[in-house]
């Protein structure tokens, strides 16, 4: 697969591209991934950095059973429940992607999500290379 990311200076340092151009490859699509709970089921109630970082890791857990990994990751939509928590987001995506795979990715601060304590929602678009 070939993929080509369009992103400045100032983008990259916030880990997103606002295009990113694939040819080739398998396409998955992810559901919502919410991590109220850690892979051990203990409560991440309160703990934003902490669900951001379950929801990456399980991100990249399903990646792996399709065959690819989290860089194959081309476009994110991750949902938040407080505007303040930008630029933890921002920081944590950080260290799931390298500097030559960040995704294309739009950020919402909605209300509330399915779960009460969830604070962080992402969905996500991939390519896997053929």
């Amino acid at each position: 697969m070939k993929r080509t990311q369009y992103a400045s200076d100032y983008q990259k340092s916030r880990s997103y591209a606002p295009a990113v151009v694939t040819e080739g490859g398998k396409t998955v699509w992810l559901a919502g991934l919410l991590a109220a709970d850690d892979e051990d089921g203990n409560s991440l109630a309160g703990d934003f950095g902490a669900q951001v970082r379950c929801v990456f890791r399980k991100m990249a857990r399903q990646m792996e059973e399709v065959g690819g990994s989290i860089d194959n990751v081309v476009t994110m939509t991750g949902f938040i429940t407080e505007v303040r928590y930008n630029l933890d987001f921002v920081e944590i995506r950080k260290e799931f992607f390298s500097d030559d795979s960040y995704p294309a990715s739009t950020l919402v601060t909605v209300q509330a999500l399915n779960r009460p304590e969830a604070m962080v929602e992402i969905t996500a678009t991939a390519v896997i290379p053929e």
